[in-house]
């Protein structure tokens, strides 16, 4: 069964409270293959507080959404500023867009990712892919 249309526009509560700690920055360094030199985070650190904001959609029963059906089909950001070691961050999701292609759910996502006191550090753009219950067995 398709997402039901009028998802398109809602906005999601925010994020609990994501504390960025060096040894958060460093152990996604490290699991990402990438640096750190103590400075800025990496640029797609914010991924850890937009996929808090994703699952919550995903995992909302008024939704509509089964997580074994979701692909991930996009992600970018854009930053007001670099995430530092010391930022609380908490992001806000809302759904941009909803269509239908071929069977599938195409969900356009934007979360605005905010510092402790409210300012904009970054938004997180991510378009999931949610495919009909199509040759799942019975």
């Amino acid at each position: 069964m398709p997402v039901d249309a009028s998802l398109a526009g809602r906005t999601f509560p925010p994020t609990e409270p994501y504390s960025v700690t060096a040894e958060r920055v460093r152990e996604f360094a490290a699991a990402t293959g990438s640096e750190y030199d103590e400075g800025a985070a990496p640029a797609t650190f914010p991924i850890v507080v937009a996929f808090g904001a994703m699952t919550a959609l995903m995992e909302d029963p008024e939704v509509g959404i089964a997580l074994h059906r979701v692909v991930h089909g996009e992600q970018r950001f854009t930053y007001t500023r670099p995430v530092a070691v010391g930022d609380v961050l908490t992001a806000e999701l809302t759904v941009d867009s909803l269509r239908q292609i071929g069977g599938a759910d195409i969900i356009g996502t934007r979360s605005e990712i905010t510092d402790a006191e409210g300012l904009p550090v970054c938004t997180a753009f991510a378009t999931l892919v949610h495919r009909g219950p199509e040759g799942d067995e019975a």
